[in-house]
């Protein structure tokens, strides 16, 4: 767009001073001493032809120190003016930059501005300070401004935290509520809680399988109950046990052919012992019988008398004292359902202790038979009791809650035997004793005659006879009458093939049961029977006899 015109000088291709003064940013050059530029018919300012001036000598060096390109002479120089010097085209521009985006051919770069640091938001930004002039003294710092009303739209710095007048709001999302943020809170609340809770309980969990896998931590000490008293009531089992032991004994037989072990009490301060036929029956004329008391003292016993069909036998043993009697009770005064307690040898383990109760009262039971001829068996008109009764307790005490004798262990029925016997077979809780006031009977006899009697009706019976009752026989067992001549029954008017039906108002089954019956009463006492005669129940009275045992 200059066509046509003369070819000037731009003021971006002058020489630039250099030094303090050329190089303060944003500001505007400094224009030479003299008139003021006046625009051209172009519009172009032209400087103003300087006139003639006398340059000193000592100020060459300066000239040519600030980028001065006239030539100077060693003294003074008078330096005429060019023809024409260079005018800019335009107003200077302040921060040096060329037109139209492009640098002039000998122009610098633009300079780089860095960000100072920025005041606090608020706080009103000083006004820069102009650069002053070469060789001039700096000026002293201006005072910091007091705080003012922030002016946004002046000063802007885009490195500077911009005003916010309502919380940040990062992805548009809506800001939560007091009660959301509260509920938040609730809930991050219960999860640690339920998590410390999961922690807490597998932690607990670990140490205590670890524990109970290796019995804690240190040494094992066991707990264990402080000293007690010793002593017992006097009706519980232990009170029993202590006041009845001292008079238990255990008995060793032995024999030309067999040997066995039982149990029996003490009578008398004599020395008289009480026991079954049974357990002393092994020793026979010639065996040996050793007796053992609770204080493990042993005596040697001799037999003072026994009886088969009561299976009852007493002994005596010599030079023993301090002996401990034991109190014989009324087995009259038993009742089913009494508790008892057993007291016995059982497989040779003496002072052996079993409780339990009384099951029934009057069980007719046969023992023994062995012989083959009946001579042998014994017939009892047993106590039932389920206390445990095993081989070896034959003959031990039969005791109440007084600690008083009510029978004397004889049989028992075991699983493998529908026999009552005292064998090797184990208890079933089906035990029987002798009651003690038949036994009282029997021993007291056998101490005072060395034999037992029996009280008989002086009839033989049918035993094959598979009805029921007690038939009396046709014939006796010698080939004689079946019923004794003179005799208890023959008085009563019994006859042959009459049967025996009831005892005293008790129903009986059998000839067994009959015998037992008989068995149970001492002879003198009167019976009362009821029998059977040609389809006709009759009652009759009679006095039981006496017959020796063996």
């Amino acid at each position: 767009m200059n066509e046509g015109k003369p070819t000037k000088a731009k003021w971006w291709s002058r020489p630039r001073l250099q030094g303090p003064s050329a190089q303060t940013d944003g500001a505007a050059e400094a224009l030479p001493p003299g008139p003021a530029p006046v625009p051209n018919a172009d519009g172009d300012y032209e400087l103003s032809r300087p006139a003639a001036e006398t340059v000193p000598a000592t100020e060459v060096a300066g000239s040519a120190d600030s980028g001065a390109v006239d030539a100077v002479t060693p003294a003074d120089t008078v330096v005429a003016p060019a023809d024409e010097r260079p005018r800019p085209l335009h107003d200077p521009d302040p921060y040096s930059t060329p037109p139209y985006g492009e640098p002039g051919p000998w122009a610098p770069a633009p300079p780089v501005q860095h960000p100072a640091t920025t005041p606090a938001h608020g706080t009103a930004v000083p006004a820069p300070t102009p650069a002053p002039a070469h060789g001039a003294p700096l000026p002293p710092p201006a005072p910091l401004p007091s705080a003012a009303a922030p002016a946004p739209w002046k000063n802007y710095d885009p490195w500077a935290a911009a005003p916010f007048s309502s919380p940040l709001q990062q992805n548009g999302a809506a800001v939560p509520t007091k009660d959301q943020r509260r509920k938040k809170g609730k809930r991050l609340l219960l999860t640690g809680a339920l998590l410390l809770a999961l922690v807490s309980g597998g932690v607990g969990g670990v140490v205590g399988a670890y524990m109970e896998r290796n019995g804690g931590v240190g040494d094992v000490e066991l707990p264990q109950a402080a000293a007690e008293p010793t002593g017992r009531a006097p009706d519980s089992v232990a009170g029993i046990a202590a006041r009845a032991l001292p008079s238990v004994v255990t008995l060793h037989v032995s024999g030309s052919e067999e040997q066995g072990t039982g149990t029996g009490f003490v009578l008398d301060d004599r020395g008289h012992i009480l026991t079954n036929n049974h357990v002393v029956e092994p020793a026979g004329s010639d065996g040996e019988i050793s007796v053992t008391f609770h204080s493990g003292d042993t005596a040697k016993a001799t037999v003072v008398g026994r009886d088969s069909g009561y299976d009852l036998a007493v002994v005596k043993v010599t030079g023993v004292k301090g002996l401990t009697p034991m109190t014989l009770g009324n087995s009259d005064n038993v009742q089913v359902g009494d508790p008892v307690v057993a007291i016995g040898a059982p497989f040779d383990l003496a002072g052996t202790v079993t409780s339990g109760i009384i099951s029934a009262k009057e069980r007719p039971i046969t023992a023994g038979g062995e012989s083959g001829d009946a001579s042998d068996v014994s017939y009892v008109d047993a106590l039932q009791t389920d206390a445990p009764i095993n081989p070896g307790n034959s003959g031990g005490p039969l005791l109440d809650a007084k600690a008083h004798v009510i029978g004397i262990n004889s049989a028992i029925r075991s699983a493998d035997s529908s026999e009552l016997d005292g064998g090797q077979a184990g208890s079933i809780g089906l035990g029987f004793a002798i009651p003690i006031n038949q036994g009282k009977r029997v021993a007291e006899e056998l101490i005072n005659t060395g034999r037992a009697t029996h009280p008989v009706i002086g009839v033989t019976l049918d035993m094959d006879y598979a009805g029921d009752g007690a038939r009396v026989g046709i014939k006796g067992s010698d080939g004689g009458p079946a019923v004794t001549t003179g005799g208890p029954g023959d008085k009563a008017g019994i006859e042959p093939g009459d049967v025996i039906t009831e005892v005293d108002g008790q129903r009986v089954h059998s000839g067994e049961e009959l015998i037992v019956k008989t068995r149970a009463h001492r002879p003198g006492d009167r019976l009362e029977l009821t029998l059977e005669r040609d389809g006709e129940e009759l009652t009759i009275s009679l006095v039981l006899g006496s017959s020796d045992g063996n």
